[in-house]
């Protein structure tokens, strides 16, 4: 998750106590594929629960307001679940609950989890309202990214705008293994702000972090919270009711015109080349 004064970056690892497998953990699916195991992946994405940390990131941000922000790995829809405004998160590799609209852009919340990924057509029609009250009536997709897909763009240069913009950038449950979220952390960075990972494993930017803590992102947002003097309601928000409900979509106040450029950034001593969309 990525806040303006401070930012917050989550992945698999804030999930894990929801029952949902992260990658890089001692269980995770691609640890178990490295040592031969078959990973037992039975995920039910609509009992999912959201954990702790989900909860305590909805007080925080509530607490700071519009100086914190959330970029998440996750297509989980926990961190909506917990209670977190959509205007103050961006989903970079999109949201198994969510279906957009290609023609408007419009974004709608299913109450059940989409059946394809890869932004395919889901057999859904817009409700949006254009001029003259027509209705749009695009061909709604999943948002859902397959491996071979690009992120989008809007989210990905919300996500490094706020991440520039930050203070401290909070990176909860990930080993910043996946381009070009990973590097994220070192826009802060760049820009004089401080960077703490909290993580089971060691991650990638270990070396260029200000402090990092290898424990559960529970325990050390449960620490967090009391230091605050936060309360955390652990309620979930109830799942919608079949159809669809419309996402309010955030955009800046001002018309922001962005590059996608080409930069070199240190990765264990190496100098190794990424895509970055910059503000112009």
């Amino acid at each position: 998750a990525v806040v303006s004064t401070q930012s917050t970056g989550t992945g698999a690892g804030i999930s894990t106590a929801s029952g949902i497998p992260d990658f890089r953990g001692p269980k995770g699916v691609w640890t178990l594929e490295e040592m031969g195991l078959r990973p037992d992946v039975n995920i039910d994405f609509q009992t999912a629960r959201p954990t702790f940390t989900h909860f305590a990131i909805v007080e925080i941000c509530k607490m700071l307001d519009k100086l914190c922000y959330v970029v998440s790995q996750n297509v989980d829809n926990l961190h909506m679940r917990a209670g977190l405004a959509k205007d103050k998160l961006s989903e970079v590799h999109g949201n198994i609950f969510t279906e957009k609209c290609p023609s408007c852009g419009r974004e709608f919340e299913r109450a059940q989890p989409t059946k394809s990924i890869g932004m395919k057509k889901t057999g859904n029609l817009c409700t949006a309202r254009k001029i003259r009250n027509i209705k749009c009536r695009g061909k709604l997709v999943d948002t859902v990214l397959d491996w071979e897909d690009p992120l989008p763009f809007d989210e990905l240069a919300e996500s490094e705008w706020r991440c520039s913009e930050a203070g401290l950038c909070l990176v909860l449950g990930t080993t910043l293994q996946i381009q070009p979220t990973g590097n994220m952390p070192l826009r802060t960075k760049r820009n004089g702000g401080k960077v703490v990972i909290v993580n089971l494993q060691k991650t990638r930017l270990d070396t260029s972090a200000d402090l990092v803590i290898n424990a559960k992102c529970d325990q050390v947002m449960g620490v967090v919270c009391k230091e605050l003097s936060l309360t955390v309601d652990t309620e979930p928000l109830a799942l919608l009711q079949p159809g669809l409900r419309m996402v309010k979509k955030c955009f800046r106040p001002e018309p922001v015109r962005y590059r996608v450029k080409r930069v070199k950034v240190e990765e264990g001593g190496n100098a190794v080349e990424t895509e970055e969309a910059e503000v112009e």
